[in-house]
């Protein structure tokens, strides 16, 4: 057995993880699971029973705390999300113990191909557009908003970060194309995060003057990465958890509702997507990514098997670090069991 603070963990003759007693899983980026959207466009269907059920398939492998992530659509529509989940948290035990809170990404983003990602080009805005629109989530959430992400170099982003930092909310760089300047004043502003970093991308940069380098380099930044093998190659996550050093990465999902689904046809709000038996997630058929079907469990074997880092630090980077980084208490301690396709929590 090893520790590593408040992480045991158990091996066999053979050296592989077998047990984890330790703070359990905390996924500030799940926008649905297991069937479940929680961007759906018709709020009703979101009833207790499915939103517990995709909240207990979360838990068996070991989250205890996450961020509903509202994404881009109709601001009525979000704001509506945004207010039925609030009231499921209030209504059932088990996501009233599980939601942290909201990580709400866009519309504030940029609307160029690429960058944009898979949010629906119609509904993104700037903050000089909307400037009540965080107070509006605020209102519909209880003020528990507690992720922001954006693109800083749009009209009203600095006083907005400025605003939502002073609010409580870590803001996040993320959807964007922000250059040296810009990502600097941003930073100076009060942001704190990149959200999953190298992707939402334009799908060509610079070679070495881009503004994922910079993000990477610049230390007062946390970053989110998506450890799936699809959004980074898990080559270039190794590179980046390095150049961002394990303590400043936080592990993410951006988990749509086919997570822990079989492969077929799915959706985040209005967009259609589409699973391959390999787990890549595609909007239309197209090359391009929309959400990830990545459990947290997998994010965590994935990145000690895949990018040189001890398996106690892996959890860290899903569990203790994420947390802290959105001003969460530790996470309670759970036990879980170790298989190859995952944890079993005990």
């Amino acid at each position: 057995m090893g520790t590593n603070g408040d992480i045991s963990v158990v091996r066999d003759e053979g050296g592989r993880v077998v047990a984890v007693a330790g703070p359990g899983l905390v996924d500030i980026q799940v926008n649905g699971y297991a069937g479940v959207d929680f961007n759906d466009s018709n709020v009703e269907r979101l009833t207790i029973e499915k939103v517990r059920g995709a909240f207990e398939a979360m838990r068996r492998c070991g989250v205890v705390s996450v961020l509903v992530t509202i994404v881009t659509g109709p601001i009525e529509q979000m704001i509506a999300r945004v207010s039925r989940m609030a009231e499921l948290r209030e209504a059932d035990e088990l996501p009233g113990s599980m939601i942290a809170g909201f990580h709400i990404e866009g519309p504030f983003i940029s609307s160029e191909d690429g960058p944009r990602g898979a949010h629906p080009l119609e509904y993104v805005t700037t903050p000089k557009d909307l400037p009540d629109l965080l107070e509006q989530f605020q209102n519909a959430s209880g003020r528990c908003v507690r992720l922001l992400t954006l693109a800083p170099e749009l009209p009203g982003a600095m006083e907005l970060i400025a605003d939502a930092s002073a609010d409580g909310v870590v803001v996040a760089l993320g959807h964007h194309k922000a250059d040296a300047e810009t990502i600097d004043r941003a930073v100076a502003a009060g942001a704190k995060m990149c959200t999953h970093l190298g992707n939402g991308t334009h799908m060509t940069l610079p070679r070495l003057e881009n503004y994922v380098q910079r993000q990477l380099a610049d230390d007062r930044l946390a970053a989110g990465f998506i450890a799936d093998g699809h959004h980074i190659p898990f080559g270039t996550l190794k590179n980046f958890i390095r150049a961002k050093a394990p303590h400043r990465s936080v592990l993410v999902t951006d988990a749509i509702m086919a997570a822990n689904m079989p492969p077929g046809t799915y959706s985040v709000g209005d967009v259609t997507c589409r699973v391959r038996d390999d787990g890549f997630v595609s909007h239309d058929d197209s090359p391009s990514l929309a959400g990830s079907v990545l459990t947290m469990d997998r994010a965590v074997i994935n990145v000690a098997r895949h990018c040189d880092v001890p398996f106690e630090t892996a959890w860290e980077m899903a569990s203790t670090q994420p947390a802290e980084l959105i001003g969460l208490p530790a996470p309670a301690r759970i036990e879980v069991d170790v298989t190859e396709q995952g944890f079993v929590r005990r």
